[in-house]
């Protein structure tokens, strides 16, 4: 689902309950029984670590996908969009299914098949019955789509989070966030991990998420920037490299065959300090050049999330940019996901005087954050933009990510 801002407006522009309850009425000729929403995501740090059983850091952000929303007892289930052209994408609850798709004449990449793959986990998972599960959504987002910041989740989180509520399920925020991503990886067919949709549940104002994949154990990470005088900022290069589709993939199966051949679980079950040997194993074992990369980032990143949770708890801030910088090297050089684009913010944005910098999200374009002492990040935001310029790239899109809540009825 698109961002509804015109070029050039800001993605923060106000869109709130008043808005969505009219357009709803204005598509289904009544009232919603309420509205919810769901925010997007920026990852501190520990990226592609969440389907290694690893561990992450995300905050929420500001930006969020809203849902007006009423139930229905027929067992139709429709679904419009203000950010997408047309009418409402009509389905039958009963006859959803991952080997139809979920937006209508199996079109698997269609924006409705998010909220409809939630609707069909939530029923494979026997917890809507009968004709339970139909409902009237409209919904709205400013979360930038193709940035990286997890517009997919949020879209999917405050759908489940509405029919909880309307249904009356008693889902927690872990569970709803497991069921999207069983959406989004059987239904939609994406492999995502969990890190996405547990940041769009779970987080909470004021906090980055630290959070264990492999168990969902989760902390919050009080993170305050603006009492430090620091600013994190989102720099959204607006491009989104073909190459991203089906590299995702390729990097997750790459990792699930290295630990398959070292006889773990997941690579996070791999030592840190034992990294050498292990990845000397595994030239002995076969695996290729590019696998033993993506094992080191991943055991690598891991470590990161742990330094910073370190440096956060020691109330030392400022400290965590250059592991920022390692992160996004690592994202650059081992697991190959990096871009021209994002390479250049970073670079550049280090260079006019940031703390660290790293992309943030799956790579291949998107979004990167910059982590910055308050009084630098004009300029440093000035220094990205004309670097952008002089590159002959449109414009970025820069505005800081205030850590917010996560989903609620509003």
């Amino acid at each position: 689902m698109g961002v509804r801002a015109a070029e050039g407006e800001s993605v923060t522009d106000e869109h709130g309950p008043g808005r969505v309850t009219a357009e709803f009425r204005e598509v289904y000729g009544t009232e919603p029984d309420g509205v919810w929403a769901a925010p997007g995501r920026v990852n501190l740090i520990g990226e592609h670590t969440d389907y290694n059983d690893g561990f992450v850091m995300p905050l929420a952000l500001p930006h969020t996908c809203l849902a007006a929303a009423s139930p229905r007892t027929d067992g139709v289930l429709r679904l419009h969009s203000g950010d997408v052209p047309g009418g409402a994408v009509e389905l039958r609850v009963e006859e959803l299914s991952p080997v139809a798709g979920g937006a209508g004449g199996g079109d698997r990449g269609g924006w409705a098949a998010y909220p409809a793959g939630v609707v069909w986990a939530l029923r494979e998972a026997g917890l809507l019955t009968g004709g339970a599960g139909g409902a009237d959504l409209h919904f709205e987002s400013t979360v930038p789509t193709g940035a990286g910041l997890s517009s997919s989740a949020a879209l999917e989180v405050v759908t489940a989070t509405a029919l909880n509520d309307l249904y009356g399920l008693g889902l927690t925020p872990p569970r709803i966030a497991q069921l999207c991503q069983r959406a989004e990886n059987a239904f939609v067919g994406v492999p995502c991990g969990i890190m996405d949709q547990m940041a769009s549940a779970c987080c909470t104002e004021g906090h980055a998420l630290f959070l264990d994949a492999r168990d969902l154990t989760q902390r919050q990470v009080p993170f305050d920037l603006a009492a430090e005088g620091l600013r994190l900022l989102v720099v959204d290069t607006r491009v989104k490299h073909e190459l991203g589709d089906g590299a995702y993939a390729s990097r997750r199966a790459a990792c699930e065959a290295a630990a398959r051949a070292l006889g773990v679980r997941a690579l996070r079950d791999v030592p840190f300090e034992g990294l050498d040997a292990t990845l000397a194993e595994l030239e002995r074992l076969g695996c290729d050049a590019a696998t033993r990369r993506r094992v080191r980032h991943v055991v690598t990143e891991d470590r990161r999330v742990e330094e910073v949770i370190q440096r956060l708890d020691a109330g030392d801030t400022r400290s965590i940019g250059p592991v920022l910088t390692a992160g996004h090297a690592s994202c650059r050089d081992d697991f190959e996901i990096s871009c021209e684009e994002l390479d250049l913010v970073v670079e550049t944005a280090n260079a006019a005087g940031a703390l660290g910098s790293r992309m943030t999200g799956g790579g291949f374009g998107g979004s990167a954050i910059v982590l910055v002492a308050e009084g630098d990040a004009d300029a440093v935001s000035k220094a990205v933009t004309e670097a952008f310029g002089a590159a002959g790239h449109r414009a970025p899109r820069i505005f800081p990510a205030v850590p917010s809540a996560g989903a609620r009825r509003l």
